[in-house]
């Protein structure tokens, strides 16, 4: 199901709520339970044939996280569960995941006729939600959870499709505490207004520009003006797609009384790709270095290591955003971006203040460069079809620049206006997670007229984008 589709906002989103509120006048387990059953049911609707592989591997790693958070073994029977659990989770996921990208490389080689199969939904991030717990309950750092309270910090149907990556010293306490139990009317308004903003992101923005992106990546010989057209358009489209998702996510879990993590922070305006990665997808960057990174000895062992270390990280980070070698190279790029920018900062720590702003500016700038030409290999079917691209980009001897590329070059330059001068939604809203505080100048009244009329006209004009089937980039994954 759908986060823009008439069913989801019509139908399931006002029964859960309704659901979850009813129930909570009478009790504060049964609420669990039954936006636990209701998060199984929204992933049900797309995914019937995996529900059970998503309660086995629910039940898997409550059973392994008790093992280490209650049972008193010893440091090498500890180990042991560890290992265990760990390597379940990557076993599943690099079946499920990776063995039809195994597969088409050994049909290549070898001319065989491997089957591939089909990708449960969400399978990554609840994967590595259910890691971070395992590798935390080792360390000591996990109370013991019941078991209603663990499922629905899996299953949190805001979440589970296409994050963030939950943590469940994060949300798990507030699944327990009896406040969210109760509606909040300020919570609820502010919910709806930032899951309007995100539906409008999604459906009228994102979608809106979907079309160009067929300019690059969609024709045998791309010109040099549409070559860029659609590989701009693309970076916009990503940008809006998961913008939108992330801030639909938030409002929808904002009317339960529950604070999601911020997932995304106008990535565009770094000015560094380590910025970059501070803001794009901040709970996937958060895991990667608190779970590979750091456990691979992070920078604590020389320069050499530390690039090693990130290069492996990214590899790695490119692999689980997807299973073909298009991705491998994002990783791979990105990783030696972040190289080249530690190695920049460890030459030059400091930069003279006449220069900083200039600097500033051209660190920006070559960043959104960057990342276009990694956005390539992203979006591209393939490795030779991504070469061909960056070849048009590279060719401004092969311009046509008809109507069509004057009129893409137009709207690009719109959403490029959007990206770098429009307030995000965190901004617009005071969303601060840490201190669980949304909309202070809205309940204060001064601005709330304009935010009920903007909020109302946003929401519209989204419902009104919807289209019959649009899903989000990031499902994917």
């Amino acid at each position: 199901m759908l986060f823009n589709s008439y069913p989801f906002i019509l139908l399931f989103l006002p029964v859960v709520l309704a659901g979850y509120f009813w129930l909570g006048r009478r009790s504060n387990f049964t609420p669990v339970i039954w936006l636990a059953l209701a998060s199984l049911a929204f992933y049900a609707i797309g995914n019937w044939q995996f529900v059970a592989l998503l309660l086995l591997s629910i039940g898997f790693n409550y059973g392994v996280g008790h093992l280490l958070i209650v049972a008193k073994l010893g440091p090498s029977h500890r180990k042991a569960a560890l290992a265990l659990g760990v390597v379940g989770d990557l076993l599943v996921l690099g079946i499920f995941k990776y063995a039809g990208f195994a597969a088409e490389n050994i049909n290549t080689l070898f001319g065989s006729h491997l089957a591939a199969h089909m990708l449960p939904v969400g399978i990554s991030f609840y994967t590595f939600t259910q890691i971070a717990f395992l590798v935390d309950a080792y360390r000591g750092q996990v109370a013991a959870y019941a078991l209603p309270h663990y499922a629905l910090f899996v299953t949190y149907f805001p979440h589970l499709i296409a994050g963030p990556i939950l943590h469940h010293k994060d949300m798990i306490p507030q699944f327990e505490r009896k406040e969210t139990k109760y509606p909040d009317g300020h919570l609820m308004l502010c919910g709806v207004i930032i899951f309007a903003i995100g539906l409008f992101k999604k459906t009228c923005l994102a979608d809106g520009i979907q079309p160009l992106v067929a300019l690059a990546f969609e024709a045998r010989s791309p010109s040099f003006d549409q070559a860029w057209c659609g590989a701009l358009a693309y970076t916009f489209q990503l940008y809006f797609d998961f913008s939108g998702y992330s801030d639909m996510a938030i409002g929808i879990s904002l009317m339960f009384g529950i604070f999601l993590p911020v997932n995304f922070n106008s990535p565009y305006k770094a000015t560094s790709i380590v910025e970059f990665w501070r803001r794009w997808h901040m709970t996937l960057s958060q895991f990667l270095r608190d779970y590979l990174y750091i456990p691979l000895g992070g920078n604590r062992h020389g320069r050499v290591l530390r690039y090693v270390n990130l290069m492996i990280t990214m590899l790695l980070g490119g692999l689980w955003h997807g299973a073909a070698w298009t991705f491998v190279i994002w990783g791979a790029l990105h990783g030696a971006y972040l190289c080249v920018n530690h190695a920049f900062n460890a030459l030059m720590p400091t930069i003279p203040s006449p220069l900083a702003r200039p600097a500033r500016i051209a660190g920006a700038a070559l960043t959104f460069l960057a990342v276009v030409v990694a956005w390539v290999f992203f979006r591209a079917e393939s490795v030779a079809w991504a070469l061909r691209v960056l070849h048009a980009m590279a060719d401004p001897s092969n311009i046509v620049f008809g109507r069509e590329e004057i009129a893409a070059l137009v709207l690009v330059a719109v959403y490029a206006a959007l990206v770098w001068l429009a307030p995000n939604t965190q901004g617009i809203l005071g969303y601060d997670h840490a201190n669980r505080r949304v909309g202070e100048s809205l309940r204060a009244g001064r601005m709330r007229p304009l935010f009920l009329y903007g909020a109302s006209l946003v929401l519209a004009f989204g419902i009104l984008g919807i289209q019959s089937h649009s899903e989000f980039i990031y499902f994917r994954f």
